[in-house]
């Protein structure tokens, strides 16, 4: 007797709860695991316009979903699965998720996720509140641990379960807000919150010129961020039958977002289309204005359509058809040629390249030539340099570490596409190594010429300590990092015209930890030597600037450009990739920085030109290349960062 009343009560209570927790959400999300046989496999579904029964049944091979739930959605058919989409095999978990503002509902089995109705603006009527209804029979093959929300209704497996609907106005869900236009009609007065979209209409009549269309105002959304819609004149010509165009606003993005990962979906969205007609290659673009919180530089966007495609429950956006304007960081205008879905999609990570194919070119051109040209040097400095002068063994580690650099970037995308993984977390480690030595030996040069300018009675460091410096200290952060794991690999840099194939290199992957590493030691060691190399050229420059070869034009402009490439300076336009002139910036950062290696080698040729042309018209070689003995020589005689060898 005790155990049966015990058994009541708890059945009790489940009744209570599912009454409760059903009839109290206004939308529904119910999940469950879906257990079958491990023959195909098939998804069906009978979707009605009405407010009645919605079931979720399951057995051996078929789910499906049927009932009349959705205000005008109608949707009839059969979806074949399979198991490896699937992700699992005998047992799935899926979950139904219903919204009846939206009229959308939602089929997620899987790894697969299908839109049986799509979004729209909010009907007059809403069926929700939905209510659990009659237990089905259990069996060893149907929904099991089915769930409201995260609240588990019965661990039992059950062929079905159904859900009873109820009509109810949509507006009692929104607060009610008047509207007026002379040209626009509203189907509805809710004002646009989050989930309670707007659809309004306006008639193309015969003396039609196009109509410019603002969104209505929001609560806590500011006039300058509405959504505009401009509706051109060639739409008229374009339609056949139906004269009243509808165009929806939705302030929820949430029902947009799926199946993207490196991307996500601006806050609003737009629909505008015309009921039982098709309408596409305009030969004026619709324009919609977007207004929306600040994007960074570093996250492209990109105006997009919602594409049905071959499978009308698979949507996709796509950027056929609509062209972007950027109106600054807050404001992004889309010309599209036909009607549908459309929204600005915003790319997190990694940032698209503009321009990829042609700054791959300039960069294995610039690093093959920069690497001849590194040798080149290496052999010229080696021929050149003095035992006991350490300006030329300086000069002669900067020249071999830029070339390993060159050498390395230059073979890094070959050995990407190998698909070797081990030897591409090598070449990484490697590629860094060579980047941050490269750096630290132009440091080296700000430093060295530092204490020839400032400390001429202080003899400089032995060139061992540079070499420490310069080789064996960039190795201290490669070595920690790769203790680490999981910051070097395969590194993919993704074109925003092809973004199916991606540029692939072996370097610091795209993951937190490595954009981590990456600020930690390339941004913050690059902003050092940036600054400590402008510094210092405007140390330079007020040494030399009294001089009389400094008012020779050819001479000033070699001192300044040499001195910019030695001391690293042209690696800060990578701090200048923002505002109208990115792209500029962009190739020109791609020009000297990959040719950074040819244009060393041009400075020392030129300045061994200039040493021997001064020797044959019989200038002492004092004036050309020699250090001041004393500070009260330095303002009358060039400086030895000038000069390639003393």
């Amino acid at each position: 007797m005790e155990g049966t009343f015990t058994k009541g009560l708890g059945g009790l209570s489940i009744f209570i709860f599912i009454l409760t927790k059903v009839s109290c959400d206004r939308d529904l999300h119910f999940c469950g695991n879906w257990r079958h046989g491990k023959h195909p496999l098939s998804l069906s579904f009978d979707i009605l316009p009405g407010c009645g029964q919605i079931a979720i049944a399951a057995d051996e091979s078929s789910l499906a979903v049927r009932g009349q739930i959705t205000a005008q959605c109608r949707r009839t058919g059969v979806y074949q699965l399979d198991h490896q989409a699937l992700g699992s095999e005998g047992e799935t978990r899926f979950c139904l998720h219903w919204e009846p503002l939206q009229d959308q509902l939602k089929l997620q089995v899987g790894v697969r996720n299908f839109t049986l109705c799509w979004p729209s603006g909010m009907p007059d009527s809403c069926c929700t509140y939905l209510s659990y209804g009659s237990n089905a029979p259990e069996d060893p093959y149907g929904i099991s641990d089915g769930m409201i929300e995260d609240d588990i209704i019965t661990r039992k497996t059950l062929t079905a379960y159904t859900f009873d609907g109820s009509s109810v106005k949509c507006t009692t869900f929104c607060p009610e807000r008047s509207y007026e236009d002379a040209q626009v009609s509203m189907s509805d007065h809710a004002s646009v919150a989050h989930l309670c979209a707007l659809s309004l209409e306006v008639e193309l009549k015969d003396d039609f010129t196009g109509v410019d269309i603002i969104s209505p105002n929001v609560d806590g959304v500011p006039p300058q961020s509405a959504t505009t819609i401009y509706l051109p004149r060639a739409l008229k010509q374009a339609v056949k039958n139906n004269n009243k165009v509808v165009y929806t606003f939705f302030k929820n993005n949430s029902m947009f977002q799926e199946g993207l990962r490196e991307e996500r979906v601006l806050d609003d969205v737009v629909e505008i289309s015309i009921e039982n007609e098709v309408i596409k290659d305009l030969p004026e673009p619709i324009k919609i204005g977007f207004h929306h919180d600040i994007i960074p530089k570093t996250h492209s966007r990109t105006c997009v359509s919602w594409d049905i495609g071959k499978e009308p429950m698979k949507v996709k956006w796509s950027v056929e058809g609509c062209r972007t304007q950027q109106r600054g960081s807050r404001h992004t205008e889309c010309l599209c040629n036909h009607l549908t879905y459309f929204t600005v999609l915003v790319q997190m990570e990694p940032r698209p390249v503009r321009h990829l194919l042609a700054l791959t070119a300039i960069t294995s051109l610039g690093c093959a030539v920069s690497f001849i040209s590194g040798v080149a040097l290496v052999v010229f400095l080696c021929r050149r340099r003095r035992a006991k002068d350490p300006s030329a063994l300086i000069h002669l580690g900067l020249a071999v570490s830029v070339t390993f650099l060159n050498l390395l970037f230059f073979f890094t995308g070959v050995l990407a596409n190998t698909g070797a993984q081990d030897l591409c977390i090598l070449m990484g480690a490697g590629l860094h190594y060579a980047l941050l030595s490269a750096f630290f030996w132009m440091g080296i040069e700000v430093l060295h010429s530092f204490w020839l300018v400032y400390m001429v009675f202080r003899p400089s460091p032995n060139i061992w300590v540079w070499n420490l410096l310069g080789f064996v200290l960039p190795a201290v952060p490669i070595i920690i990092l790769a203790g680490v794991g999981d910051i070097y690999g395969l590194r993919e840099v993704v074109s925003t015209k092809d973004k199916d194939n991606p540029f692939k290199m072996c370097w610091m992957k795209s993951n937190s930890k490595a954009l981590l590493a990456h600020y930690l030691t390339n941004t913050v060691v690059l902003a050092f030597l940036v600054s400590g190399g402008l510094l210092m050229l405007f140390l330079v420059y007020r040494e030399i600037r009294t001089r009389d070869d400094w008012r020779k034009n050819h001479v000033a402009f070699l001192s300044i450009w040499g001195l910019s490439c030695l001391f690293g300076t042209t690696w800060g336009l990578a701090f200048l990739d923002f505002g109208p002139f990115s792209d500029f910036v962009v190739f020109l950062s791609c020009i000297l920085n990959s040719f950074q290696g040819f244009l060393l080698m041009l400075r020392f040729f030129m300045l061994e030109w200039m040493r021997k042309h001064a020797m044959r018209s019989k200038e002492s070689p004092a004036n050309v290349c020699h250090l001041p003995a004393s500070p009260s020589t330095i303002s009358q005689e060039p400086l030895e960062p000038l000069c390639p060898s003393s």
